[in-house]
């Protein structure tokens, strides 16, 4: 029941020690402020984490090749090493029960791309149909290559939107028109656009056989990329990820004379392993946000209890009337902890409305590497508020036990 003269007496009671109060709800409100901003700097942590991997398929295993580094099996060192077709169709035809989607890249060093009058500085890469899915690349109009384009080494380009906003920004629709690559005429069929951004876009794909054909590629290819199949959990798809990486690895050493302990010649970036550090530290991360935010809250939380003792002891007096004229225990327990609850529900509102005011402004506008968008969910963030009240009542029991067992004549003979 709501008791108007009790709440008299609180008020009166905060506004005889105005600083006194203003300090405690500091801290309590401080405790909440900084728990919600580290923990919404944690979950931007994991939006930027997450943003660097949606560019491309977050379980691709990609493979490069560069110089061998060791003398091996009578070569000598500083050899170049050059993945071929047979590379490429022997580990999509041995693991054809585990791949997802599998593509070559050949790139095409030094082309040129024009359209009339119009040129730009544009990569050129032949690649297999499954790499739209490798890449997350959204069709915009048109189509990606196909296996016919495959087949008949047919000279089709796909291009990206800002490629199409560059050089033919004067046509509405530029399919089926043609674009020179080095001279050589190449119908657009589709246009893309990648979750990677523009620096992703920066590029224009031709089928694998017609670049190799047409730019003197012969069999050789420059990068071979995989995904897997999705596995039951997380774990088992890093495990399964990890082995297939060490597994292709092992094949090209093999297969190119490399020494097993070159570390240089054959590459192999296995996506799903380094999200899984990423994920691993940001966690890591959140936890210790976790433990510096609760550890200022419970800072906060002993500072309402210390108050709360000096206030009994400055009321002991006051207290002892009240049980001399017959006060039940439990009514001076609820006067201290009803105090207590007020000044921490007061000042754990407004540490999170601040601070979650704070986020909803700041928050959008950050651009900081690895850090997207800092925000707690508010669910959360109340939750943490009631539960700091629950502590808040808590720091005020002891204190009001304290006080409730004051026995009256003891408590009139104290100055």
């Amino acid at each position: 029941m709501f008791d108007i003269d009790r709440w008299q007496e609180i008020f009166d009671t905060i506004r005889k020690n105005k600083l006194r109060t203003f300090l405690t709800g500091l801290s309590v409100a401080s405790g909440i402020f900084i728990l919600v901003i580290l923990l919404g700097f944690g979950q931007g942590m994991q939006n930027g984490i997450r943003k660097e991997f949606e560019g491309d398929a977050t379980n691709i295993v990609t493979v490069w090749t560069q110089v061998t580094t060791k003398e091996y099996n009578g070569l000598n060192p500083g050899r170049r090493i050059e993945m071929n077709n047979s590379n490429y169709n022997h580990i999509t035809s041995l693991y054809s029960d585990q791949l997802e989607f599998s593509s070559d890249r050949l790139r095409v060093r030094g082309a040129s791309v024009n359209y009339k009058n119009e040129s730009g500085a544009y990569g050129v890469q032949g690649v297999t149909p499954d790499h739209q899915q490798i890449e997350n690349q959204k069709m915009l109009s048109g189509r990606f290559l196909n296996a016919n384009d495959m087949k008949t080494n047919n000279k089709v380009a796909v291009i990206s939107s800002k490629i199409k906003n560059e050089l033919l920004k004067d046509i509405e629709d530029p399919l089926h028109e043609y674009i020179q690559i080095s001279g050589i005429n190449f119908k657009i069929i589709g246009i893309y656009s990648d979750e990677g951004g523009e620096r992703e876009e920066n590029r224009v794909f031709i089928p694998t056989p017609t670049a190799q054909g047409i730019f003197n590629g012969a069999n050789k290819v420059s990068n071979l990329f995989f995904t897997l199949q999705p596995e039951e959990n997380f774990d088992k798809a890093v495990e399964v990820s990890n082995k297939f990486a060490s597994d292709i690895k092992q094949y090209l050493q093999q297969s190119h004379s490399v020494a097993p302990d070159d570390n240089s010649a054959i590459n192999v970036f296995n996506a799903l392993d380094e999200a899984k550090r990423f994920y691993t530290l940001t966690s890591s991360i959140a936890m210790f946000f976790w433990f510096v935010g609760i550890c200022t809250i419970i800072a906060g939380v002993v500072g309402v209890s210390n108050i709360m003792l000096i206030v009994v002891k400055e009321r002991t007096k006051e207290i002892g009337i009240r049980k001399a004229l017959g006060a039940k225990p439990w009514s001076i327990i609820g006067m201290i902890v009803q105090e207590s609850v007020f000044v921490t529900a007061v000042a754990g509102f407004a540490g999170l409305i601040f601070s979650m005011g704070l986020l909803e402004i700041v928050g959008p506008n950050v651009e900081v590497d690895y850090v997207v968008n800092p925000s707690i969910d508010f669910s959360i963030a109340l939750n943490m508020v009631f539960l700091l009240i629950i502590a808040g009542a808590l720091a005020g029991f002891i204190p009001a036990w304290r006080a409730a067992n004051i026995q009256p004549i003891e408590a009139l003979r104290d100055e």
